[in-house]
């Protein structure tokens, strides 16, 4: 523990819901709902106007539709979102040189490293100023907790929202821990407190009072050990800048269950091709390739083969999925796949085999090559379709899970929001025909532009129209709603209208993070 509150955790309000807030004036103050909007979506965020109705991030979405009829439903836009997030990471990183962030709208600062506090009134200051300019930058808000140490700044923060800031004193701990739910401790999640519940263990004074052998018994040494100490007070995790990936996958939901053996084992390919094209961008290769199926029961099978050397070719990444894919019954139908390669490097060791076939098929006739080149091509289409969908992976590369995004780097089961786990059943299916694609271009929240009307978002679809209500970020009232033909000449998709003056948009790439002393 240190002796001044210099660690900072900062979590943007509502973050995915507010953006979208400030984005369309006719929906301020009003429950707004982010998420998949299929059969199986779940929401990714929800206002704070909707969670009054009992509305929480993981919820499917059809509960929270019966909980709030009224709100508004609309799909996620993370280029937009991840592009805020750049803005946002880059002011932490002025502070210090140390910014550990945890998802796209949330991270801790080691502000003593940074040499702008040393104590409660230094760091106030520099917590107040940096709410000011997240605001001033984004036009949204974040709340800050500060403590010494990252359990108490992440419950201080907590305790700060919305839109505020709160500050633990080093040395009121205990009494400031002890009538808290055993659940606020890190590393305690619903199975560790059922389990602690039904010992009589439900406080973190209950924690202390049963002692360390007792946890022990209950929980395992390490578990134990390490339980009793938070519970003291006592943290000493550091606040770690950078974090080396593990693994890095890519996965999609279905909005129906797939029982074709050919369509299964296609779109296992072109999670493959995926997921490799994501481990090049991140200048990695590796030695397993992971397959992950969630079949029609909700029953999770992986299957791992491991390489002689670490690879980032796609054929040898392909070959290896389709592999383990032989080794899962698929009956009864497949609600989500994934694909992953961990055993992470930064070299390859080339595939002598994978190379010479790779220069067989080059050699193949003509009509072989006219074959592949019509491949390529819906290669593309599906690739355009991912970049308007923000699909299961693109969705990943965003939150994270992890300080990268949710999914960059936690293996098929990604991380929630934050975190793969959540964003994959976020993200909808990607389209497979024509009609579908151009229906997701009209998905509710999407941005468009019309010839004569300007700037404006989809409200809803169907029936060969789409209804567009124009308005933009700097509107004072709300703006007016138009119904077309969702063929019409006059409107097409557009980027988003950034929030403020100068302010991110995800048409162009995030700022990237200066770090303090860097």
């Amino acid at each position: 523990m240190r002796a001044a509150p210099t660690i900072l955790h900062l979590d943007m309000d509502a973050f995915f819901a507010a953006a979208e807030q400030a984005s369309k004036p006719s929906l301020r103050g009003k429950p707004v709902v982010v998420g998949g909007l299929g059969p199986r979506g779940v929401v990714a965020t929800a206002s704070y106007e909707a969670r009054r109705f009992g509305v929480h991030s993981a919820m499917p979405m059809g509960q929270a539709r019966r909980l709030a009829p009224h709100a508004a439903y609309l799909v996620p836009r993370f280029a937009f979102y991840r592009a805020i997030s750049g803005q946002v990471m880059e002011l932490l990183g002025r502070l210090s040189p140390l910014v550990e962030p945890l998802s796209l709208d949330e991270a801790f600062v080691d502000l003593e490293a940074g040499g702008l506090a040393d104590d409660s009134a230094s760091a106030r200051r520099v917590g107040e100023r940096l709410r000011a300019e997240i605001l001033a930058t984004t036009g949204l808000t974040g709340s800050v907790g500060l403590a010494g140490s990252k359990m108490l700044a992440k419950i201080a923060s907590e305790q700060a929202k919305p839109d505020g800031l709160v500050l633990f004193e080093p040395g009121t701990e205990r009494e400031l821990l002890a009538p808290r739910s055993v659940r606020i401790v890190p590393g305690v999640g619903p199975a560790t407190g059922d389990h602690l519940r039904r010992a009589g263990i439900s406080t973190v004074a209950d924690v202390v009072e049963a002692g360390e052998d007792e946890l022990v018994r209950i929980l395992g040494r390490a578990h134990g050990a390490s339980l009793y100490r938070m519970a003291l007070g006592h943290d000493d995790r550091p606040v770690v800048a950078e974090r080396d990936a593990k693994s890095v996958s890519v996965e999609d939901t279905f909005d129906v269950d797939l029982h074709d053996r050919l369509r299964i084992r296609l779109e296992v390919e072109r999670l493959a091709e995926r997921c490799v094209a994501r481990l090049r961008a991140s200048g990695h290769s590796g030695r397993t390739i992971v397959l992950k199926v969630r079949r029609y029961d909700f029953s999770t099978l992986t299957r791992s083969e491991t390489l002689r050397g670490p690879t980032d070719d796609p054929l040898v990444v392909r070959e290896a999925a389709e592999r383990l894919l032989e080794l899962v019954d698929t009956t009864g139908g497949v609600r989500l796949l994934g694909v992953g390669v961990s055993g992470l490097a930064d070299y390859t060791q080339e595939d002598l085999f994978a190379q010479a076939e790779a220069e067989a098929g080059a050699a193949a006739s003509t009509a072989g090559a006219s074959t592949v080149g019509a491949g390529s091509a819906a290669k593309a289409a599906e690739d355009a379709a991912d970049a308007v969908t923000g699909s299961g992976a693109d969705a990943g590369a965003g939150s994270g899970g992890g300080a990268a995004g949710a999914g960059d780097g936690t293996g098929p089961e990604g991380g929630a929001e934050g975190a793969g786990g959540l964003l994959e059943a976020v993200a909808a299916v990607v389209p497979r025909t024509a009609t579908e694609a151009a229906a997701r271009l009209w998905s509710p929240g999407n941005d468009v532009r019309h010839a004569v009307l300007g700037a404006g978002w989809v409200q809803g679809s169907g029936l060969g129209r789409v209804t567009v209500r124009f308005e933009e970020p700097t509107s004072t009232v709300p703006g007016r709603v138009r119904t077309f033909a969702v063929d019409d000449p006059e409107l097409e998709p557009a980027d988003p209208l950034p929030l403020v003056a100068g302010g991110a948009t995800g048409a162009e790439p995030a700022a990237p993070v200066v770090r303090a002393g860097g």
